[in-house]
C-alpha cells in the first residue's frame, strides 16, 4: 500500500494549484464560454484520474512507477516543508479508505495505461507537461485519506465496474 506524507500533499497541492492558476482564463471570459474552459482543463483532469488510480492497489511496473513518483514526490515535498518553511514532517495520520481494484479493474488501468502513454506520445511539449503533471498530482493527492474518499473510491468503483463489465461479455 503507498502512504503519503505531508510533504507528498503538499506537492500535490502546489501541483493542483500551478495547473489551475495556468488554465484559468478569467471570470469574464470563463463566464462567456464555459464550455471551451472546461474543455481545455479535460486532459488534466482525465491525466489526474489515471494518476489517482495507479496508486490504488496497482503492482507490477505501473504500481512500481506510481510508488516510486509518490516517494519521490514525499522526499521532495518534505525536504521543502522542513527547508523552505522550518516545518516538520511525517506521514499524514488520517484513516485511509482505500477501495482496492479488482482484477478486471486492474486490467481497465493497463488498458488506460496503453492510452495515457499514447496521448503523451501525441501531445505537443505543452500538453505533454499538462498531461504528466495531472497523474503525478493525481498519485500524490490520490492516496490522501481526503482526496481517498472524495475521488479515489468512485474512481476505483468504476474501475472495477468496466472492467467486471467489459470482462463478463467476453
Amino acid at each position: 500500500m503507498n502512504y503519503v506524507t505531508l510533504g507528498g500533499v503538499t506537492v500535490g497541492i502546489c501541483l493542483l494549484v500551478w495547473d489551475i492558476t495556468k488554465w484559468w482564463p478569467g471570470r469574464k471570459q470563463l463566464l462567456k464560454d464555459p464550455v471551451k474552459h472546461a474543455a481545455k482543463l479535460l486532459p488534466w483532469l482525465l491525466s489526474w484520474c489515471y494518476g489517482a488510480l495507479t496508486t490504488l492497489g496497482v503492482a507490477g511496473l505501473i504500481g512500481t512507477a506510481s510508488s516510486a513518483v509518490l516517494g519521490l514526490s514525499n522526499w521532495l515535498g518534505d525536504a521543502a516543508l522542513l527547508w523552505g518553511v522550518g516545518e516538520q514532517t511525517g506521514q499524514l495520520s488520517a484513516a485511509k479508505t482505500f477501495v482496492p481494484l479488482s482484477t478486471p479493474g486492474n486490467c481497465v488501468v493497463l488498458i488506460l495505461t496503453a492510452g495515457f502513454l499514447a496521448a503523451v506520445k501525441k501531445a505537443s511539449d505543452e500538453e505533454r507537461s499538462v498531461l504528466k503533471r495531472g497523474a503525478w498530482c493525481g498519485i500524490t493527492l490520490g492516496t490522501s485519506a481526503g482526496v481517498a474518499g472524495f475521488a479515489a473510491v468512485p474512481l476505483a468503483l468504476a474501475a472495477n465496474w468496466i472492467g467486471d463489465t467489459v470482462y463478463r461479455a467476453v
